[in-house]
């Protein structure tokens, strides 16, 4: 992966340093721009969730095109993705969307047949600026085999990953984060809310959960409207300060 330049938004290092009341921000620069977002879920409602603020941000500081990929998912719930989509995405950034059709809950044993699907969209998605996946120590199966896919596919790209709050548990310290504003939060729940009905009665899938989770990774990059996501970058290469 690479990243031909990194500025910071203050226009310099001395200067956001001597303000101690703010976080650096470190803006990622390519030679063409970031035009296209490969996001990759294994379910139909992960994107949403675990990057639904990050897609609604990006919308609003670049012209991009955004590519949804979703490896498994009744049509009830390809419906719902449908829903929530055209909620957070605006029809200009809508690119390619792509499901496939492997059972929830038994990645690990199609593997065969996953990595020739994930290894399709090298040919059926036109080359990603950045990929949104999951994150690799997730403790859903079907998360983890995302992942490894993923990198073993793409590996010359910026890849980060998302996280998901679960029964499971297993939510990590992130390393990169980026801020939401309110209304970017409020409107990503609001859309997993009312796309995802079929959720519903999950005791997990609730505001408060969503909401909280927001809250707590913009209190760790000291957010300027208190929320953020929260992503792993395993790898990515600096030009230079």
């Amino acid at each position: 992966m690479s990243v031909d330049d990194v500025g910071a938004s203050r226009g310099s290092i001395a200067g956001a340093v001597a303000d101690q009341d703010a976080m650096l921000d470190l803006v990622l620069r390519s030679r063409r721009g970031i035009k296209r977002v490969l996001c990759v879920g294994a379910h139909c409602d992960d994107i949403e969730i675990g990057c639904g603020g990050a897609l609604l941000a990006l919308q609003q500081r670049a012209n991009l095109v955004i590519d949804w990929v979703v490896l498994s998912g009744t049509p009830e719930r390809r419906a719902e993705t449908c829903r929530a989509r055209q909620l957070l995405i605006r029809p200009r950034a809508r690119g390619g969307l792509i499901f496939g059709d492997f059972p929830d809950g038994c990645f690990p044993g199609h593997h065969a047949g996953m990595k020739e699907f994930v290894e399709s969209l090298k040919r059926d998605v036109k080359r990603p600026d950045i990929i949104l996946t999951h994150e690799r120590d997730d403790r859903h199966q079907d998360h983890r085999a995302v992942n490894e896919l993923v990198w073993s596919t793409f590996r010359d790209h910026i890849v980060l990953e998302y996280e998901i709050p679960k029964w499971d548990g297993g939510l990590g310290q992130p390393n990169v984060y980026l801020p939401v504003t309110a209304q970017q939060a409020r409107a990503k729940v609001d859309a997993l809310l009312s796309a995802h009905r079929s959720q519903r009665k999950r005791d997990w899938f609730t505001r408060d959960t969503f909401l909280s989770l927001l809250r707590l990774r913009g209190i760790e990059c000291r957010s300027p409207s208190g929320y953020a996501e929260g992503f792993h970058g395993r790898k990515l290469r600096i030009a230079g300060f």
